[in-house]
């Protein structure tokens, strides 16, 4: 990722902060509605999980400047969600999820250059993740 890069998914999250909350209905909605099979991994209340989703990804993106310094949490991350039952065939969906969310919350703002910007975030942390959980066979996955 070019610092250019960065520092557009950076501007881009600050436009998306302040509808949080909306936006991680969209994200659910839509997660459930194309994988309705991860649907059983998630709590029947989705409040907590979603103020999770937002603030993890609030972290990442300040942290993409330092990478090194998001690394630890990440790789927590993904091996948490193995024990919940997620697989590495899910990331690609989940990254998919995730870009059609910025694009419905950013409207007009959404450009090639920014979803170019946050589908290689998506695959340098998603990739990383996928080889922390599930080894080198993840990468295959992708």
């Amino acid at each position: 990722m070019t610092p250019e890069q960065i520092t557009l998914i950076q501007q881009s999250f600050a436009k998306v902060a302040p509808i949080s909350a909306q936006a991680a209905v969209l994200f659910y909605d839509r997660l459930f509605e194309v994988a309705p099979s991860v649907r059983a991994m998630f709590p029947e209340d989705m409040t907590e999980q979603r103020k999770k989703l937002m603030g993890m990804l609030a972290a990442v993106v300040g942290g993409l400047s330092n990478l090194d310094s998001i690394l630890p949490a990440a790789s927590a991350l993904a091996k948490r969600h193995v024990a919940y039952g997620a697989k590495a065939e899910h990331y690609p969906v989940v990254g998919a999820t995730l870009l059609w969310t910025l694009e419905k919350g950013l409207g007009e703002a959404w450009t090639p250059e920014l979803a170019t910007a946050w589908t290689d975030a998506y695959g340098v942390l998603s990739g990383y993740m996928m080889s922390e959980a599930y080894g080198a066979q993840a990468q295959a996955a992708e």
